[in-house]
């Protein structure tokens, strides 16, 4: 489990891509520097740690390319001790990121194998999620809601209330929308009832699943 100045480098020159694409928060940047992403990988599969592309993991997922990653950070607009709920913990590669930003993050995960593998990684390398769930991510975490930003790691069909219900006033959800292929979009709560949507260009994410627990 070690951090090498050459990673550094190589994560260094992933940050560079990433701006290059359009990423132009500075902490989400830093973030993405700080962050170890090799360890979140089989380390037969280091080489492809620092290159802007998802890459397979456990359990059929996938751990996210950096730059989308990034995108929705940068979407979500995170300040630091703001309550963060993540659906689709994965490789806990984004909830790291989150963390960096000093965000409280509650995380859920609905494969099982993925739960417990990255839960262990958390320990040993001390991420500190204020929660790790294992759940469908569908139905959210009405018990710790209301949440500042909510971020969902996987492609939806359509956008879920149960996620609306739980955002604060002002508060955003970042989620890719569709079947085949996913349109970013950022849903804002402006008051109790009223919500405004926003999209932001095309993506590909392995599809958000529904009650399989």
């Amino acid at each position: 489990m070690k951090d090498t100045l050459k990673h550094r480098g190589m994560r260094n020159k992933l940050v560079d891509i990433v701006a290059s694409k359009g990423i132009v928060d500075k902490l989400v940047l830093q973030a993405l520097r700080n962050v170890p992403r090799h360890l979140f990988m089989d380390s037969s599969f280091e080489g492809h740690a620092y290159q802007d592309k998802a890459f397979p993991i456990a359990a059929d997922q996938t751990i996210s390319q950096p730059y989308t990653v990034a995108r929705q950070t940068e979407l979500l607009e995170v300040r630091p001790n703001q309550k963060i709920l993540e659906i689709g913990t994965g490789s806990g590669y984004q909830t790291a990121v989150l963390l960096e930003l000093k965000a409280k993050v509650y995380t859920i995960e609905r494969q099982l194998e993925l739960f417990k593998k990255t839960r262990l990684f958390f320990d040993k390398m001390g991420y500190r999620p204020k929660k790790m769930v294992f759940g469908d991510g569908y139905k959210g975490l009405p018990e710790e809601a209301p949440f500042d930003g909510i971020v969902v790691t996987a492609g939806a069909p359509q956008i879920p209330k149960a996620l609306l219900a739980q955002l604060k006033v002002g508060g955003k959800l970042v989620i890719p929308v569709g079947e085949e292929e996913q349109i970013m979009t950022v849903v804002t709560r402006k008051s109790e009832k009223a919500f405004e949507k926003l999209e932001y260009g095309a993506y590909r994410f392995v599809p958000l699943l529904e009650d399989k627990n």
